[in-house]
Parts: C-alpha cells; structure tokens; sequence
C-alpha cells in the first residue's frame, strides 16, 4: 500500500502562486488526487523546504566536530525546517549524510581554503598564493560543485582588513574551479575585496559587508548572488570590541561594516542583486535558525514574500533542487498562517515533512 500524505491547505508553489490540492505518494510530490485515501492529512500553508544558503554541519568553535555533533547539528537545522543545505565549507567530511531522509540534503564545498595564519585555527586549508590553484582543484573534486574562499581577514601586520591573495592568483584559481565544473563563493567583508572578486568572475559572496554603491550594477550585471549571513554580521560589535586594543583601525572597520549592515542589503535588493538566505551556522551559530535569518532580511527591507524567496523557491532553484512540482521528493514545511503575511509562523512550523517522512 502507498505511504500517503495529503497536505490539506493552501500551496505557495512560488511567492506569489497559490495553488491547492498536494499530496506526497511514497516520498513524491503530486497534485493529482489519489485513488487511495491518505494516511495523514496535514493543514496549514504549504512550501518547500527551507534552503540554508551557508552552513557549517561539521564544524565548530574549535575546528571539526564528531559524528556525534554533527548529527545533532543537522537534526536541529532540519527540525527547523532547512531541508537543504549548501555547506560553506567544513574540515569534517559529512557524505555519511548523504542520500536518505534521516538529514537534510547537503551541498558540500569541502574545506574553506585560506591563506596561511589569516583564517581561524583548524577550519581550513591554509595556503600561500602559489599553492591557491592546487587547492581550489583539490577542492572542487572534493566538493559538491563548490569552492569556498576565504577573501579577506585581518592583516595584523597592518591593523585592519585586507585581501588574503593577491588579484591575479585568484582570477587563476577561479578559472581552475570553473574548469573542474565547480562555481566558487568567497568569504568577504571589506570593501576592496569585493572589487577583486568580482574581477575573477566569482559566482557568489558569502557577507558582501563591504557592498559600495559602486559594486551594485556589477552584482546585477554579472548575476553574482550575496548571502548576507545577517544573523552572524550581529556579532561584530562583540568582535570589535575584543580587537579595540590591539587593533584599533579593524575594530573601527568592523563597527562601520555593522551600523550599515540593513541599508547595504535593502540597497542590493533594490538594484536586482539575487539574495540568499545563510545563517553562518557551526562556529558562533547555533544551528536551527533559518527562520531567524530569513525575519532579519525583512527586517532589512525586503518584503516578507523575498524574503522567503531567498530561502525557498529562488534559493532551491539556485542550487539545482526541486520546488514543490510534480514528481519532486516531499521535502515541504508547513505553517499554520500565511508566512507573508503573518511573518513569525515561519518559528513554529506546524510540520516538517522531509523525503515524505514527517519529522514534526
């Protein structure tokens, strides 16, 4: 006999479509009614799975975690509804994950890849310019399709941000990813590095705190998506003000990339910039708070309908995975009012559904 859900409410196939009648069949998505009747019926508003655009399972404050860990890192993302999540880099190898539904789907980029001493201490393969090339090829055969940069950190030699490698050797590295098939995004707060970035053909920003009036056109131009990770940025001041001693002019800096933080990403999504929804979840993060990043992008200025673009329909798409069509896996959240309207009921979802196994 089928394992039968029937998801009796209203659908968001996309932000602004509203369809009735789903139902899960052995794990797929149908709008065609079945003949048999269903073992469950769930109501409330329909929608796909939340998407995590920059996520960490396997990793934590010191570097890479147990199985153990990571398990109850993906449980707690998944029990909040993130049904897909693109890692954004982890030095834990996390395939055991992989291809079932006890987990949510990872996107995986391998391990960050940063340059010697000017990362934090156990999370990535640190490297000086002229080994940036292997790495990134290393990497990508490694991953899931990406790279994971570390644009810029701290120059202690000289107090503030700065550029990790130099402007030519990262135009290389991202043309070795590109040739191996895998697209490369970049850790980036300040202003310069994105101006590099961009120069490389990047094809994503992983905080884009640096964003200037003069790098929108060019995001939009070129279709180079941020992740805001707004819900780490919040932590800044606190990073600021453990620097302001030693390190005035990065302390200053880092305070001036927060107090603009909101007006920079309503100014992207006002130039047509792509925006994705990432919590920076794993180091600082705790995991399980995609709601709470998607709430901080409306707050940001983005209405509640992109908001949640940014973590479903658009975010899903980007990444090559299904929505809620006909044939797709059943990964699908349920909310007991309309999220676009009443924007908090995406922090108590009435459902999880995940391969068309009910989580909650």
């Amino acid at each position: 006999m089928a394992d039968i859900i029937h998801f009796r409410g209203p659908v968001l196939a996309a932000a602004d479509q509203v369809r009735h009648g789903l139902w899960s069949v052995d794990g797929r998505l149908t709008f065609n009614k079945p003949a048999t009747h269903p073992g469950r019926v769930l109501d409330g508003w329909v929608l796909p799975g939340f998407v995590d655009a920059h996520c960490h399972i396997g990793l934590g404050p010191a570097g890479p975690v147990d199985p153990p860990v990571a398990r109850e890192q993906a449980l707690a993302d998944l029990t909040a509804g993130t049904l897909l999540v693109r890692d954004a880099g982890s030095p834990a190898d996390t395939r055991w994950m992989q291809g079932g539904t006890e987990f949510p789907m990872v996107v995986r980029a391998g391990r960050h890849i940063a340059r010697t001493r000017r990362y934090l201490r156990g999370f990535a393969e640190e490297v000086e310019p002229e080994g940036l090339v292997e790495a990134v090829r290393k990497q990508a055969r490694d991953g899931d399709g990406w790279v994971k940069l570390v644009g810029d950190w701290i120059d202690r030699s000289g107090g503030d941000l700065a550029p990790s490698f130099p402007a030519a050797v990262v135009r290389d590295a991202v043309q070795a990813a590109h040739d191996e098939g895998a697209r490369v995004t970049a850790h980036c707060f300040a202003e310069d590095t994105l101006d590099q970035m961009l120069d490389a053909g990047i094809d994503c920003i992983e905080h884009a705190t640096g964003l200037l009036p003069r790098h929108l056109p060019r995001f939009a131009e070129q279709g180079v998506p941020i992740v805001p990770t707004l819900i780490n940025i919040a932590t800044f001041p606190d990073i600021a003000a453990q620097a302001d001693a030693k390190f005035p002019r990065y302390a200053a800096h880092m305070r001036a990339l927060w107090e603009r933080r909101l007006a920079r990403v309503a100014e992207a999504h006002a130039a047509g910039v792509r925006i994705f929804a990432g919590t920076d979840a794993g180091s600082v993060i705790r995991h399980g708070r995609i709601a709470d990043e998607i709430l901080a992008l409306h707050s940001a200025g983005l209405p509640m309908a992109a908001a949640l673009d940014a973590a479903c329909w658009a975010a899903r798409a980007w990444l090559g995975a299904d929505g809620l069509a006909e044939g797709a896996r059943a990964d699908v959240v349920v909310c007991r009012e309309d999220p676009r309207a009443v924007p908090g009921t995406i922090k108590a979802l009435e459902h999880v559904v995940l391969g068309g196994r009910i989580i909650r």
